[in-house]
């Protein structure tokens, strides 16, 4: 068996491509970094360090790589004769790998098993995404690609925290991991893959995710970088950004059960689980690399103002959701572009033309008032 993974970077080789390995695939790495994939190339093994209780050294082996950039009919060659094919390259770059992957599936014999493509990226419906990308690139062959690929939404959890540059092509990560796949898309034929979970509905687990670490994550980023922290570890260790941090995953627990009835003392217990997390000491995430591009994390169903949202649409409380969105405007780091961009938006624009470019929000809606208010009294 063959998998193909977009996104040699760490989560590709320390999440998607360790579990790709584990499942008894040979994995074909593909990125547009000449360095990396030469570092790759080289080597014959890599290991991925799990970090926190229970934590182990797992070796991966039997990979090869490939430079999307430099060697276009390498890869449409080896997605012609894949099983899989993965991303982690990140929801703004899927439509610059789209076009290979189209090329790779109109070029694989008619009678090959269809190619189970899933884009694991920190997004709602990324796969969907992916695929219209494809199919537009296919033009009037759309067809003949929907006839030799199987397109399933996947939801993904792993902290992978910024890695030692010494560290080689070695990756550090968390023990905790979760990769959920939408069966029904395979009428039962689903991949061969032990470390993932396939179910019928997955929707209620990428908004599970996505609303509670990604949300919980990115408020102890911002909190934390408010309040003069380094490390993400250290911001936890704070109380009031603690305090921020459980308020805000309190009001998206209560969506996350209202809307998909979840069990609320199940939900309760992996809330718990992920604010843990956000404490593991032996993650060296920054808070910086975690707050990077905000406006793409305050964008109309990310992680704040997609609960947010659903929650003032059903007039429930969103005030500590609020709360976290006025400290993420303060988020200014100059390292990283959406930041500089967002600290400009925020001097150029008045309050509601702000809120309606970046939210993507009607003046009409139930929030909107809320969000024009805090960014008039950052």
């Amino acid at each position: 068996m063959k998998a193909v993974h977009f996104g040699a970077g760490n989560i590709g080789r320390g999440f998607i491509g360790l579990l790709l390995h584990e499942a008894g695939y040979e994995v074909v790495f593909a990125d547009v970094n000449a360095d990396l994939i030469d570092a790759i190339t080289a080597a014959d093994s890599y290991d991925v360090h799990e970090v926190g209780a229970g934590g182990r050294t797992k070796t991966v082996t039997g990979f090869r790589a490939v430079n999307s950039a430099a060697d276009e009919a390498a890869l449409i060659e080896e997605i012609a004769t894949a099983d899989v094919v993965t991303t982690a390259v990140g929801p703004n770059v899927l439509r610059f790998v789209a076009p290979v992957i189209a090329k790779g599936l109109l070029a694989r014999s008619s009678g090959s098993p269809r190619l189970a493509v899933m884009a694991c990226e920190n997004a709602i419906s990324a796969t969907d995404t992916l695929a219209a990308e494809i199919r537009s690139s296919a033009g009037d062959s759309a067809v003949t690609v929907d006839e030799r690929a199987v397109f399933a939404n996947t939801a993904v959890d792993r902290i992978v925290p910024g890695q030692d540059p010494a560290a080689g092509i070695d990756v550090t990560v968390e023990t905790f991991c979760e990769w959920v796949i939408e069966s029904t898309p395979f009428g039962g034929a689903t991949p061969v893959i032990p470390g993932a979970t396939f179910v019928d509905a997955l929707g209620p687990y990428i908004e599970r995710k996505l609303f509670t670490v990604n949300t919980g994550h990115a408020t102890a980023a911002y909190a934390g970088f408010a309040a003069g922290h380094q490390r993400i570890a250290e911001a936890f260790a704070d109380p009031e950004v603690r305090d921020l941090v459980e308020r805000v995953l309190r009001e998206t627990s209560a969506l996350l059960v209202a809307k998909h009835e979840l069990d609320p003392a199940e939900q309760d217990a992996y809330r718990e689980k992920i604010l843990a997390r956000f404490a593991n000491d032996a993650l060296p995430d920054t808070v910086v690399r975690v707050g990077r591009q905000p406006l793409r994390k305050l964008s109309r169903d990310e992680r704040f103002i997609g609960p947010a949202s659903q929650l003032a649409e059903r007039g429930m409380l969103t005030d500590d959701l609020v709360e976290a969105i006025g400290v993420a405007l303060r988020f200014d780091a100059p390292e990283d572009p959406e930041s500089v961009e967002l600290q400009q938006l925020l001097a150029d624009l008045a309050p509601a033309a702000f809120v309606e470019r970046v939210t993507g929000l009607p003046p009409e809606h139930p929030l909107t008032p809320h969000l024009v208010e805090v960014v008039a009294s950052r």
